[in-house]
């Protein structure tokens, strides 16, 4: 049977499964069942993550627009050094911001926008070199 499951308040899950009820308390590191605390690892979902099969490589890498939009803030200058996923400019599109992030370590060596810019779509934003 397939669980039946309520957030009840933040953090606070009421689940009933084959007719019993449970109440269970989330939290940053632990799990509360019926009094029974239990430790969890948990991962952020939107924590930047390089994909499968893409080597971090040398050379250049271009950061691209996405999407049309607008450019709302430059978190770095050029000649700046970067992490792989590191927040370059932070872009507007269809009324939501998004970071865009460093394709893999390196400096960046150009830097193509500054605040207030529209961009099109595959707009070169950067370059980490």
């Amino acid at each position: 049977m397939t669980p039946d499951i309520v957030e009840v308040e933040p953090g606070v899950y009421s689940i009933l499964v084959d007719g019993a009820s449970y109440e269970v308390r989330a939290g940053v590191s632990e799990i509360t069942v019926g009094g029974f605390r239990f430790p969890v690892d948990s991962e952020d979902p939107r924590q930047w993550k390089r994909p499968g099969g893409i080597p971090s490589g040398s050379g250049h890498a271009s950061l691209v627009a996405a999407m049309p939009g607008k450019i709302v803030r430059v978190l770095v200058a050029e000649g700046d050094e970067v992490g792989a996923g590191q927040g370059i400019v932070v872009v507007e599109a269809m009324k939501m911001q998004n970071e865009m992030k460093a394709p893999r370590s390196g400096r960046i060596t150009s830097l193509n926008v500054k605040p207030g810019d529209s961009v099109n779509a595959g707009a070169i934003l950067a370059t980490v070199g």
